[in-house]
């Protein structure tokens, strides 16, 4: 849902590409690398994806297994050959050793991005996702992982976003769940939601989560005590969650 929440509105042809993607991305379940096997990433993307991932990877000092078997699921992803993955894996080194980025390295998708917007977009969710292997991105790999997009030539809006969606799908927060939403993000994630989604889709998200813990289905389904009162909780945090987002659009 674009607006006073997300700061620089996107040209038309990129925000369209955006949303189509993010579509994608929840269908693949929030895997980049399935992604990026249903919708093709260009051959001279992969020097600075596969740089940038290694520079994302040296982040907070130490490359992780994780990073690596990232990476070798991208290579797979890309069905690239033994020559190709060597490449690649050459490139991922240099990016682990780089203090700063090169102004070259991103230049290609800088002067493609407002034509063809795809490229940039596809590499700006895999570098999401690499900052994020092991749950929220601690600030070093967020850092690193917004300066790859801004040296791709996408506004750091873009990663928000991105972050925003694998906040409402992926990362748990099972104690945050249980607290009331003070602000439209929380709300939205409460939900299940993001910014961008429109007030349509956050109402049917909202109604679905209501049904879940909804007091008579519990019943019929002989839960404890305990859950019970767990689930009147949530439901009652939804409620705030959708008065609050309620709200916020009429105030727009």
């Amino acid at each position: 849902m674009a607006g006073s929440n997300r700061q620089p509105v996107l040209p038309a042809r990129m925000e369209a590409e955006f949303s189509s993607l993010m579509r994608e991305l929840s269908a693949c379940g929030h895997q980049a690398p399935a992604l990026i096997e249903r919708a093709h990433l260009p051959r001279w993307c992969r020097r600075p994806l596969f740089f940038f991932l290694g520079y994302i990877a040296k982040a907070e000092g130490r490359v992780t297994e994780a990073d690596i078997g990232y990476a070798e699921s991208l290579i797979k992803a890309m069905k690239l050959s033994k020559r190709q993955r060597r490449r690649a894996i050459g490139w991922f080194q240099q990016g682990k050793s780089a203090r700063q980025l090169p102004f070259i390295r991103g230049l290609a998708m800088r002067l493609s991005r407002r034509l063809w917007p795809a490229p940039a977009l596809k590499t700006a969710i895999c570098l999401c996702h690499a900052s994020q292997l092991n749950g929220r991105p601690g600030k070093p790999r967020r850092y690193r992982c917004e300066d790859a997009i801004d040296q791709i030539g996408l506004p750091v809006s873009i990663s928000e976003d991105i972050f925003d969606s694998y906040a409402s799908k992926v990362w748990t927060r099972h104690s945050e769940n249980l607290s009331r939403p003070t602000s439209y993000q929380q709300a939205c994630e409460l939900l299940g939601v993001t910014r961008r989604d429109s007030l349509e889709v956050i109402k049917r998200a909202y109604r679905k989560k209501v049904s879940e813990c909804h007091p008579d289905k519990l019943a019929q389904q002989q839960v404890s005590p305990r859950d019970q009162s767990l689930a009147k909780e949530r439901l009652l945090h939804y409620q705030q969650a959708w008065e609050l987002i309620k709200r916020h659009n009429t105030s727009r």
